[in-house]
């Protein structure tokens, strides 16, 4: 059968096209990239206090564990040896933007090269600024175990951990990356999607759908934090194995670009 081609549908398809894929224009409105000599800047960034969860139960705020390198953020985990009047037996560190510097809709990308060890958790993450948990939700742009050449990115909100709905729709996935390289990492925040990258490839995607339940999407109406750490252990990711330690981290740079309507 002969096809027959109409030139106003030729006209007509370019333009919806340009103006589909416009729609979002991301503007670079914020980045780090860690080049201070002696420490991060502290009008952006603060150490992650200790708490008594699994991720946090190790932070210590012990000059050892970071540094700056060649205009890179270095996050360490290590067996406590040296602060004997801390009962941890082993020191984390994390930073965080926590009520000094949110992010709204947009695209945050993070290029750093993870340490492996034995029981080993870097995660970098965002949470709901000035929000009780888990009001305004949880990003995970990457969590990486021991020593897998993949990383798991996921989205925790009412829905999926009070309502327990974690696969309608499913709340999370897995990227491929480059073991003991540099990779970049993304997530992009739109009014009705989370979408997650690993070096530019786009991994996975958690929707806003119509439910009754609440809940199910607080990402786009909350402004949110940065974390960056290294966890040591933990229910999840198992026993620590000391042999492996110090386990360091090395983040390059943070940008974060801002969506035009």
């Amino acid at each position: 059968m002969k096809k027959i081609i109409y030139p106003f549908l030729l006209l007509i398809f370019p333009v919806a096209c340009t103006t589909n894929r416009n729609l979002h224009k991301p503007a670079l409105v914020w980045e780090e990239n860690f080049d201070q000599t002696e420490t991060f800047d502290a009008t952006r960034w603060s150490k992650i206090p200790r708490g008594k969860s699994d991720w946090n139960r190790h932070m210590s705020n012990f000059d050892s564990l970071y540094a700056l390198r060649d205009g890179k953020l270095i996050l360490r985990g290590i067996v406590n040896t040296t602060q004997k009047d801390d009962t941890s037996t082993y020191l984390t560190g994390g930073v965080y933007t926590k009520d000094k510097v949110g992010f709204g809709l947009g695209r945050i990308e993070i290029r750093a090269k993870l340490g492996n060890a034995t029981g080993a958790w870097p995660a970098f993450w965002l949470l709901g600024q000035g929000m009780k948990y888990p009001g305004g939700g949880e990003i995970d742009i990457l969590e990486h175990l021991n020593h897998d050449d993949f990383i798991y990115q996921t989205v925790h909100s009412y829905y999926t951990i009070i309502l327990n709905e974690k696969n309608n729709p499913k709340h999370g996935g897995t990227g491929r990356i480059r073991p003991g390289e540099f990779n970049t990492y993304a997530v992009e925040i739109h009014k009705n999607k989370v979408v997650f990258y690993v070096n530019g490839i786009k991994t996975f995607t958690y929707p806003k759908i119509k439910t009754d339940k609440p809940g199910q999407f607080p990402f786009a109406d909350a402004e949110h934090y940065l974390l960056l750490d290294m966890q040591l252990g933990g229910n999840w990711v198992g026993k620590i194995n000391p042999e492996e330690l110090p386990v360091e981290m090395e983040i390059d740079w943070v940008r974060y670009y801002k969506f035009k309507e």
